[in-house]
């Protein structure tokens, strides 16, 4: 989703420093990207649990080990995912965790006590809490699949790292924010949340 350009002038003019950050990193992409597109809501869920925690390079191997468990480009359904053998999948690099995590996705997903289908449908409150009940999908997951992958503009992910360091840089702090200062200085960016996230995300990034 793409946020209006009279949406973009009022977070700019809520906060200035923010809009000196917009200035100077360039305009939000919008989401979801390419990326996230040509991924399904089960394969978006199953890629953040297999690359939690871990480098992306290990865990790219990892997902791709994954992946040439069966047959074809995409990840195994579901029901095929439910079949393989708990050996093959702890030999394609899964930790155990992970391992029970994808299985649990996998029936969640088979049984229907996850509506995938109309998920994007979903507040976002509700989404959370749908996603939440999946072992191994934490708030912080839920919250990068509401953005990257159902585009929700109005999403701040108060734990992650990266944002907190990037309002520290933006805001010239000596230590990172708490989550609930984050919170709190980040209500004067709604209902574009997701987008000033976004930019400090860049701004840290950005030397």
């Amino acid at each position: 989703m793409h946020p209006t350009p009279a949406q973009l002038r009022a977070l700019r003019r809520g906060d200035p420093a923010l809009a000196a950050a917009m200035r100077r990193l360039g305009a939000f992409p919008g989401f979801p990207d390419s990326h996230y597109r040509k991924r399904t809501h089960y394969e978006a869920l199953a890629r953040a649990v297999v690359f939690q925690q871990l480098a992306w390079k290990a865990a790219d191997t990892i997902w791709r080990r994954v992946v040439a468990l069966t047959p074809g480009p995409r990840l195994a359904p579901p029901p095929e995912l439910l079949k393989l053998p708990e050996d093959a999948l702890r030999g394609a690099g899964l930790s155990r965790n992970k391992m029970l995590s994808l299985q649990d996705l996998a029936r969640h997903v088979e049984d229907r006590s996850l509506p995938l289908r109309a998920i994007g449908r979903q507040p976002d409150q509700q989404v959370m809490e749908e996603l939440v009940a999946v072992r191994g999908i934490g708030p912080w997951a839920a919250q990068m699949f509401l953005i990257f992958k159902l585009g929700r503009l109005d999403v701040l992910p108060t734990a992650d790292l990266g944002v907190q360091e990037g309002l520290r840089r933006l805001d010239e702090l000596e230590e990172r924010p708490t989550p609930k200062q984050l919170e709190q200085r980040g209500a004067a960016w709604a209902p574009l949340r997701s987008v000033a996230a976004w930019y400090l995300w860049r701004l840290t990034d950005d030397d």
